[in-house]
């Protein structure tokens, strides 16, 4: 198999950033992210009782987007803790930080930063979190390397990620009208993509592996309720699923238009006329350093 053929490190890394950092993935993140936190709640909550964060500790959120749960862990750990909360892109980070400002938190920081080369000191965090980032690690074990080092002795880490598409309805409803109209290749080798982890025992694998103990993992069931109709929930869905494009977009524009359709009609089955109240699975997977 030739180099083109087989992506190196490094050349995933460089996809992952210009998916992510792009000005009009940023745009559309701050632009849903107050009906976000409402879809988010409940994937937000898991990760933050998986995190086990109390008053006064010293946390890192990796992957922070506009800002959750980067937020909410800084009203948890309360005046005498911190949060700092990175994010690949230094756009993305200063919507996190506009968000912030909002909501009167002052007991963070923004940084822009590469989970693979974290600027921090070693053990300088007593929880790390990252909620739906872990997926997109190009090198999972120098990116769980770097949270261990990171993180104190005893400290906890908490992870959520896509569970399996076939047992997922928001994800299968938003997907399947276009997977039976275009092949998709299988991803190369360690590419990241969201259903990485997908696979039971694949998240609590990478993070044994990496020397993390008393690692837990589950795949829960989750409300994502959109507070809005199901035509908003295809515009939100298609604004910022930036790796499912290629297959979106894929598509000549009449077929595109006819899937389009039935995902729409498939979000309306769960509409009860205020929001489109569709299941989700994810992975939630923790460890002690």
């Amino acid at each position: 198999m030739s180099a083109a053929e087989h992506p190196s490190t490094e050349q995933f890394k460089e996809q992952v950033i210009q998916e992510w950092t792009a000005p009009n993935t940023v745009a559309a993140w701050s632009k849903w992210h107050p009906k976000l936190v409402v879809m988010g709640a409940e994937a937000k909550e898991a990760i933050v009782q998986a995190a086990r964060v109390e008053p006064g500790m010293h946390a890192l959120d990796i992957a922070s987007g506009t800002g959750e749960p980067a937020l909410t862990l800084a009203e948890l750990v309360g005046p005498e803790g911190h949060v700092t909360a990175t994010d690949l892109g230094a756009d993305m980070i200063a919507v996190a930080k506009q968000n912030a400002e909002r909501a009167s938190l002052t007991n963070m920081t923004f940084l822009q930063a590469d989970a693979h080369e974290l600027p921090f000191a070693d053990r300088s965090f007593d929880r790390v979190t990252c909620r739906f980032g872990v997926m997109f690690f190009a090198d999972a074990p120098q990116a769980l390397g770097e949270i261990y080092r990171v993180l104190k002795p005893g400290g906890r880490v908490a992870f959520t990620a896509w569970g399996p598409l076939e047992q997922n309805p928001y994800v299968a409803t938003s997907l399947t009208p276009f997977l039976k109209r275009v092949e998709v290749p299988p991803p190369p080798p360690g590419a990241p993509q969201p259903f990485s982890y997908a696979e039971a025992g694949t998240l609590s694998g990478e993070l044994q592996r990496a020397g993390f103990r008393e690692v837990q993992e589950e795949l829960r069931t989750i409300s994502g309720a959109w507070p809005g109709p199901p035509e908003e929930l295809w515009e939100q869905f298609r604004d910022l699923s930036v790796p499912f494009h290629p297959i979106i977009y894929g598509l000549e524009p009449e077929e595109r238009e006819l899937a389009i359709g039935e995902v729409v009609e498939g979000y309306r089955r769960y509409y009860d006329g205020q929001k489109v109240d569709l299941p989700a699975v994810i992975v939630l997977a923790s460890g002690v350093r």
